[in-house]
């Protein structure tokens, strides 16, 4: 090389690190002005006294425990005089709850698990509770096998194009998310209608639950939310709040925007930043605080009761050989945490199940499930899980009595 070409090449790489400094000193500030704005967040001592656009319709863990027991009593008066007025008489009748799990495109099987139950005995939910993909499912799994034929379309025909849009690199890294999800709000909003909504708020009479769970990012808590109460308020903010909240529960921090909810505090207002209820929990039936027999049992609400968890994922450990990379290393390690947090969520359930006297029921993907998605949201992937879900529950569904890794001691019993 030439004492010219020396130069040459000295200058540009001079330019090429000046261009690099200039952008990494420069991006941050470019990121701050162009980042999305949004009303200040809830401050921490007034977490617990934020109220939503309709109010008296949530709980926030570990702040509003008297909340919710107040909400399931005055529930089962409701299903009290409900059940008075079709002719019953004496003690409650036996009951059962469904809790279903988040895992994006993995939900096809606990869709295809509950069309296949409907002809195999599915029965009536007291209460139905949902997360990520599991709160899109909810609302229909609730309303019962009128809405099999929206489960079946949903978890068999939809795309990545029909959930989200990718944006470009640097919108991405300027707005909150790596992606929008304009498609999957379109789909809500069909969905989720003021005749809908006035189905679920008839439920809401007959003393019946519908519980989605979100995020409050900012918190740091996770919320749940009685979208049955939001329905049966008459609300004019109802409709849209319920839409939010579906949207919210499945909006994967980072790679989804976040969901912001409006709130006031003494006439104060503020934004809560709600994302995917899986960063709290990846399932859930009632706060582990709340003791269902006993409170239920003071109040002379005894029965029989019985739990059915619905995990969108499969329980044994999916193998990889990691290639010794950043980003394969820490992707691995945070779908590692995903997946041990779900088990960790199973296992509480099913102490909290031992302990309220509810007869634990667990379904999850078989392990000799071995299809492939090619995608987030493979439509060939998501017919196959759904058929086989399908196929499972049409036969009666073989339910597991204990989470992953657990076995009862002989010794014990």
């Amino acid at each position: 090389m030439t004492n010219n070409n020396r130069a040459r090449h000295a200058g540009k790489a001079n330019l090429s690190w000046t261009m690099w400094l200039i952008t990494a000193i420069s991006l941050p500030l470019i990121l701050v002005a162009c980042s999305t704005r949004r009303l200040a967040a809830v401050p921490s001592p007034m977490v617990a006294r934020a109220r939503p656009p309709v109010d008296n319709v949530r709980f926030v863990l570990g702040l509003d425990f008297d909340k919710f027991e107040d909400e399931y009593l005055l529930s089962l008066q409701r299903e009290t005089t409900y059940l008075a007025s079709m002719g019953h008489k004496g003690p409650l009748p036996a009951t059962s709850y469904l809790a279903i799990s988040g895992g994006g495109g993995n939900g096809a099987f606990g869709a295809g698990l509950i069309t296949g139950w409907t002809g195999s005995g599915r029965p009536v939910f007291k209460t139905v509770t949902g997360i990520s993909t599991g709160a899109l499912i909810a609302p229909f799994a609730f309303l019962g096998p009128k809405y099999d034929p929206i489960l079946r379309q949903t978890y068999t025909t939809t795309t990545d194009a029909g959930i989200y849009h990718k944006r470009w690199i640097v919108k991405a890294f300027m707005s909150d998310a790596m992606a929008d999800t304009q498609p999957l709000q379109a789909m809500v909003n069909r969905l989720i209608t003021p005749e809908f909504l006035a189905e679920i708020a008839a439920e809401y009479t007959k003393g019946r639950l519908l519980l989605v769970g979100t995020t409050d990012l900012d918190a740091q808590r996770g919320v749940i939310w009685n979208m049955t109460g939001i329905a049966a308020s008459n609300d004019p903010d109802a409709l849209g709040l319920f839409r939010k909240i579906l949207l919210a529960s499945a909006s994967i921090p980072g790679a989804f925007p976040p969901v912001m909810i409006d709130v006031t505090v003494d006439g104060k207002r503020y934004q809560e930043m709600h994302v995917d209820g899986g960063a709290t929990a990846e399932v859930f039936i009632y706060p582990p605080r709340f003791h269902l027999k006993e409170i239920a049992a003071a109040n002379g609400y005894d029965r029989k009761r019985t739990l059915y968890i619905i995990r969108n994922d499969r329980l044994d450990a999916e193998w990889a050989n990691v290639d010794r990379r950043t980003l394969s290393i820490a992707s691995k390690a945070v779908s590692s945490l995903i997946h041990t947090q779900g088990n960790g969520d199973l296992h509480r359930m099913y102490l909290t199940a031992e302990r309220d006297h509810l007869d634990y029921n667990l379904a999850y993907i078989p392990a000799d499930f071995t299809a492939v998605s090619k995608s987030e949201f493979d439509p060939v992937y998501m017919t196959q899980l759904f058929a086989r879900g399908q196929e499972m529950a049409a036969k009666g569904y073989p339910w597991q009595k204990y989470p992953p890794g657990y076995a009862p001691d002989p010794v014990a019993k």
